[in-house]
């Protein structure tokens, strides 16, 4: 009896052992064809070509084509788009691309995103990630976690943990001859720009550092100078006609507005701070309370 139950627990081991080898010797899928070389092209009126897409080597499956040393570009009528990345999925299905590894769009007018993926949805003209992006433009730097927008980032969400640098090189207590000085912005999230309007919507918690001021805010809108503006004021020519410059014109600051000085500190409901005149306006029951080292009698 003993025996028969040793050769019955015997062969279990000799079936599963053959089992977990046989899981681990499992084949990978091929792919239908390895090719060097891969591009695809979409053209749209008159034969003007719309898109397209590269990679140096392909493995070539049923449903997706896996890209390597990718190279995507887009073009528009006022500007293209390159996109590059190491690794890419090109669905023949639904036409999506998925761009893995050293991830990077440049717009033709100057704009640079990089992060580590990244989602380009061709036909509805959108780019998506859930990782951090970095995005630089002039002298202004975004890094934030989680973003959506245009292929040509004009119009840009971004999702979270959101810090915005101006004229990040210079130091804090800094003031360029050109009048430039380092301002930094970090809120929650999200946070919306609109590189054609000029415009930077930030959301939850948020707040603005410059030499002279903090503001604190709920929600706060950042206009900045066009800058074809900009380069008029120095007598050059128009680099991106229309398109946000890295210069701010005024901020406009809403909900659990606190303004602080020195050791100065003010509350409102709403504060405008237009950049002409550095001067701050303030609305909605403000209250100003002034810090003094002289004692009172």
């Amino acid at each position: 009896m003993i025996f028969k139950r040793f050769i019955t627990i015997f062969v279990l081991i000799i079936l599963y052992s053959s089992f977990l080898y046989a899981e681990v010797t499992k084949p990978q899928v091929e792919s239908e064809q390895q090719i060097s070389d891969f591009s695809l092209a979409g053209y749209g009126e008159k034969g003007k070509k719309n898109w397209d897409l590269s990679g140096k080597s392909a493995d070539i499956f049923a449903e997706v084509v896996k890209l390597n040393d990718v190279v995507g570009n887009l073009y528009g009528k006022e500007e293209d788009i390159k996109l590059t990345a190491r690794k890419g999925d090109f669905n023949k299905l639904d036409g999506k691309v998925h761009l893995e590894q050293d991830v990077v769009i440049t717009t033709s007018s100057g704009t640079k995103l990089t992060t580590d993926s990244l989602d380009w949805d061709r036909k509805n003209q959108l780019v998506s990630t859930d990782n951090t992006v970095n995005i630089k433009r002039d002298n202004m730097v975004v890094v934030a976690s989680g973003a959506k927008g245009e292929p040509n980032l004009k119009k840009v969400a971004l999702e979270k943990d959101i810090r915005l640098d101006i004229n990040p090189a210079l130091q804090a207590q800094e003031e360029s001859p050109e009048g430039k000085e380092k301002i930094v912005i970090t809120c929650d999230g999200p946070l919306e720009i609109n590189y054609e309007k000029n415009i930077a919507s930030f959301n939850n918690n948020v707040k603005v550092e410059r030499t002279d001021f903090t503001i604190y805010s709920d929600k706060m809108d950042v206009y900045f100078i066009s800058s074809n503006k900009e380069t008029q004021d120095r007598g050059q020519a128009d680099k991106a006609p229309g398109l946000m410059g890295s210069k701010i014109d005024k901020i406009v600051a809403r909900g659990n507005v606190k303004v602080v000085r020195g050791e100065n500190v003010s509350y409102s409901e709403e504060a405008t701070y237009t950049a002409s005149d550095r001067k701050i306006v303030l609305s909605g029951r403000p209250r100003l309370v002034i810090y003094s080292g002289e004692e009172i009698q």
